[in-house]
């Protein structure tokens, strides 16, 4: 019997207890100022947490594409200049509509910002603002996500 319980738990339980972490994509937006680069910070709709935009990839598009997409639904970013490859990457649990929690790996890629708009999709569920990237850093949970922020 407990040759059938180990052949169970090696066999059917590990891998769902081992699944691989799902991706996102992140743009991680700034401008340039007087004062310095500045980074754009959004409110997450659940929690009220400051993040940057991300979200999953979106079917036919690359990386880059996906993140632009976030960044205009969640932040109002409707014109950018985003880098092809990520600059960095952090994880964090991702809680989901039914109440389970997945590991994430997000991909974030820098988004130099030319325009943002007034109204855009998620105007009414999300607050925006520009931070100095030390400000920012302090404001991010995820410690890797921190990390990235204090190396701009």
């Amino acid at each position: 019997m407990i040759h059938v319980l180990k052949r169970a738990w090696a066999d059917m339980l590990m891998p769902i207890l081992q699944r691989p972490k799902r991706v996102q994509v992140a743009a991680l937006c700034y401008k340039n100022t007087e004062d310095g680069k500045k980074v754009l910070l959004i409110t997450s709709r659940d929690t009220g947490r400051w993040i940057l935009p991300k979200g999953w990839p979106v079917e036919g598009k690359d990386g880059p594409g996906s993140a632009l997409q976030e960044a205009w639904e969640e932040a109002g970013v409707s014109k950018a200049d985003i880098e092809e490859e990520p600059m960095g990457y952090y994880e964090y649990a991702k809680g989901l509509d039914n109440g389970v929690s997945v590991p994430v790996e997000t991909q974030v890629y820098m988004t130099r910002v030319r325009d943002l708009k007034k109204s855009y999709p998620e105007v009414d569920e999300r607050e925006r603002q520009w931070f100095s990237p030390g400000e920012a850093a302090n404001l991010v949970d995820e410690p890797d996500l921190k990390e990235i922020l204090k190396a701009l």
